[in-house]
């Protein structure tokens, strides 16, 4: 008797994550997910008075000027939503233990969320950046998409070296790129050039943006190893350092902490939801953690 041939790679992920995800996510949310999509693959409706609670973003100002009184768009929902993955691929993704590494957990979210929206019959597809923006990979619906997506992502090689990202240039391709009002993912560790945060907020303004933030513990606390050299993934520059030094930890350590306070202001001003998901945190317990923060937001 012949053995079976194993399934392949992105089969075998997509199983595990139907199993270990999708599985309890539709038991914590019993299967509405619209805590996570509301406001997505919309169309403007009609114009009426703002009430408390209403999201501010879909206050029209120029409605507002005219009437002397506060106006919110309104918008009907679509059957079919559009979604995009606008992903960071660039060398700082790598960074990370063997077991989970940004790339994998970046993977692993990709693969969840395309398949939660194609087993509605939404359509979606992406847009790669790795030391430039790469490829675009049309928005279609089903299981196969999904598969395709996954596989496109292990099969890219990673890069050891790339010029500094620019992840302005990713947002970029996502406004020439994404036409119809559509509900759009960005990857990323935002490990970038600065002057992408204006692109964001147009984004956003044309579209409903989700950002999941991906972070490895050892970027904020560096472990006590002793002398070790330290390379940037980006531009490959090494430092020699000794993490033996305690003051040298806590400047590291207060360093990361002032960049991830001043990315959140950054985010917070653009107006966008943000996820900032951990190398290390159960994938199950962020999705409804970000869920909660959504269904607070609109309270």
């Amino acid at each position: 008797m012949s053995t079976p041939r194993p399934a392949p790679a992105p089969e075998r992920i997509l199983q595990r994550l139907d199993w270990q995800v999708i599985r309890r996510l539709d038991g914590l949310l019993q299967g509405d997910y619209r805590t996570l999509f509301y406001g997505a693959g919309v169309d403007f409706a009609d114009l009426r008075e703002y009430q408390p609670g209403d999201d501010i973003r879909y206050i029209d100002w120029n409605v507002t000027a005219r009437m002397e009184t506060p106006y919110v768009r309104q918008y009907a929902e679509d059957r079919e939503i559009s979604a995009w993955f606008l992903l960071d691929l660039s060398p700082s993704m790598d960074f990370g233990t063997v077991e989970a590494q940004k790339r994998t957990v970046l993977i692993d979210v990709v693969t969840t969320f395309a398949r939660l929206l194609t087993r509605h019959g939404n359509r979606v597809g992406a847009i790669f950046y790795g030391d430039g923006v790469e490829r675009t990979v049309p928005a279609r619906g089903g299981r196969l998409q999904v598969l395709r997506l996954a596989d496109d992502l292990l099969r890219r090689p990673p890069l050891a070296r790339a010029p500094l990202t620019d992840l302005g240039a990713l947002l970029e391709a996502g406004l020439r790129t994404v036409r119809r009002r559509s509900l759009i993912f960005v990857i990323s560790d935002f490990i970038s050039v600065p002057g992408w945060e204006r692109q964001l907020k147009v984004l956003n303004q044309r579209h409903e943006v989700l950002v999941v933030r991906l972070w490895d513990p050892r970027e904020i606390e560096l472990p006590d190893v002793g002398p070790i050299i330290m390379e940037d993934a980006e531009t490959g520059e090494q430092l020699y350092v000794d993490t033996h030094d305690r003051r040298f930890r806590e400047r590291f350590r207060a360093a990361a902490l002032r960049r991830a306070a001043a990315l959140g202001e950054a985010l917070k001003a653009a107006g966008v939801d943000a996820l900032a998901l951990s190398t290390e945190e159960d994938l199950v317990r962020a999705i409804v953690r970000f869920a909660s923060l959504r269904q607070r937001r609109r309270r």
